[in-house]
């Protein structure tokens, strides 16, 4: 699901049409959209506090095989969380799941990883590194 979250929904539509041409499902949850709300901790230690709401999308949908799939993601974007839970469902099909690691996360994850790797790189080009002298002083 962590790589379904940083997919965008065409990639997500693309390989599952790669998995198989039509997936039968039934909407338990039709997507629908609607607020959470964030805490969060100063320190990790500190008083939980409410830090904000954010957006968020979610589906559950049931397979032919019977495998239900549910999907919460960040945004309004519907149709990404209808395909996200159609991926989890078919990913917990045994007979799906090596198709779908193949064919559906494996290039979002090259993807997500290559777009990391040149903002790592981005950043590392700008790296100062600083050093302290000890002075005779002390």
């Amino acid at each position: 699901m962590a790589v379904l979250a940083q997919a965008r929904a065409d990639e997500i539509e693309q390989g599952l049409q790669a998995v198989m041409d039509h997936v039968d499902y039934v909407e338990l949850r039709a997507p629908e959209t609607g607020l959470v709300m964030l805490r969060g901790r100063i320190g990790g230690d500190g008083a939980a506090f409410n830090l904000g709401e954010a957006t968020v999308t979610r589906a559950a949908v049931q397979i032919a095989s019977g495998e239900v799939g549910i999907a919460y993601i960040l945004g309004r974007h519907q149709q990404k969380a209808r395909l996200s839970a159609i991926c989890d469902a078919l990913w917990q099909s045994k007979r799906h799941r090596d198709t779908v690691e193949q064919r559906v996360l494996a290039p979002i994850r090259t993807r997500v990883d290559g777009e990391r790797n040149r903002q790592r790189a981005k950043t590392a080009a700008t790296r100062v590194d600083f050093f302290t002298l000890v002075r005779g002083q002390d």
